[in-house]
């Protein structure tokens, strides 16, 4: 008579791989809808934490499912190792935001300028639903800015200011951020008296009084979007908006040009939309645009 021995079988194991594929499919998910559709933001960081929190319950019942097979021989250890394949994704995108939560200030808004940041030309408006922040950026979150980002500071490029402008707008442009608004400040105002008096209107009278030397006519100065913003003004601020590669998060940006003797010093602030904390994200996107800008404009830039 055959003895049929009968493996015991891990439910645990089983368990594991189905709330592991349900995590994986739920972090793809929420982040498809938020790049790509209308999911806000708050509402991805909520999903997010959900799923990792699944992928985690799901790789502890892949640790008991695999202790099983070892232990007494129980079947599912594909089921476990499945089960960690699935939850990687979310559990170390969880990981890689902690991390950085816990190691970075906890500071939404960084300035090159931490003492007189620029101001915005339209202040960014958004439905934060539960990831307040403190409204105001105090000198206490520019210190902690100081502390962690030492390397954020403006630039100074010996060059005019339109020209600085153009690589201003061509870097944002390449560097996925979309201009929305612009303004440029005015120069004080001349003395009445110091202004060209308007020559008198001719007459046949006056063809006797005309001068021997007939000045040349010279060509209409340029006129394009950029010559309208710097003509009559010595600075430019550029409001406009970016988002991150992958998750798609929405971040508002000011670039401020000032021209100072025969030099044009670049100020940007950058400032996430929600949640008190950004993760890094603020100063990435400003170390990387100006690091772009230095590229454009290499051999003009100074300290």
């Amino acid at each position: 008579m055959a003895i049929r021995f009968d493996r015991p079988v891990s439910n645990a194991a089983r368990f594991s791989r189905l709330l592991g594929a349900f995590s994986l499919v739920l972090a793809l998910a929420v982040m498809i809808a938020h790049r790509f559709g209308g999911l806000a933001t708050p509402y991805l960081v909520l999903l997010l934490i959900a799923a990792a929190g699944g992928a985690l319950l799901s790789a502890l019942l892949a640790a008991v499912g695999l202790r099983s097979l070892w232990m007494t021989g129980a079947e599912g250890g594909l089921a476990a190792l499945a089960a960690l394949i699935y939850a990687a994704f979310p559990l170390g995108l969880g990981a890689y935001a902690t991390e950085r939560y816990m190691t970075l200030p906890d500071i939404y808004d960084v300035s090159t300028d931490p003492v007189s940041a620029p101001d915005w030309l339209s202040p960014p408006h958004s439905d934060q639903i539960w990831l307040k922040r403190n409204p105001d950026v105090t000198p206490e979150d520019r210190e902690m800015q100081l502390a962690a980002y030492p390397e954020l500071t403006g630039r100074r490029y010996e060059g005019a200011l339109d020209r600085v402008l153009e690589a201003v707008r061509k870097v944002a442009k390449m560097s996925g951020m979309t201009i929305t608004r612009s303004s440029g400040d005015t120069a004080p105002g001349r003395d009445p008296e110091d202004k060209p008096v308007k020559p008198p209107q001719a007459s046949d009278d006056a063809v006797a009084d005309a001068p021997d030397i007939v000045p040349v006519p010279t060509p209409r100065p340029y006129d394009d979007d950029v010559a309208k913003l710097i003509r009559g003004a010595n600075g430019v601020t550029l409001q406009g908006t970016t988002r991150t590669l992958i998750l798609g998060l929405r971040f508002d940006i000011i670039i401020r040009l000032r021209e100072e003797a025969e030099t044009t010093f670049v100020d940007i602030r950058v400032a996430s939309r929600y949640g008190q904390h950004d993760l890094g994200f603020s100063a990435e996107i400003a170390g990387d645009y100006l690091k772009a800008l230095d590229a454009e404009l290499l051999g003009i830039a100074g300290g």
